[in-house]
């Protein structure tokens, strides 16, 4: 399975496999710092956890880059 055939996940979903809140995921949405890969459009977020890793582990380097 490559990263594009991943199952999409709604942010409950990956709120729960990352140990977040959902309410923490709508506010990273929000702020831009995850994309979801689908919005519905009744406008909830659909995801690709391993796109959401990607993301969270490249602006964690970012931010230790900045404190150095």
């Amino acid at each position: 399975m490559t990263d594009r055939e991943s199952p999409l996940i709604s942010s409950t979903e990956l709120a729960a496999k990352l140990g977040l809140a959902r309410r923490t995921i709508s506010h990273y949405a929000k702020q831009g710092l995850i994309t979801p890969a689908l919005i519905t459009p009744g406008g909830q977020y659909r995801w690709r956890y391993e796109d959401v890793v990607a993301e969270m582990r490249a602006l964690a380097e970012k931010r230790r880059q900045e404190q150095e």
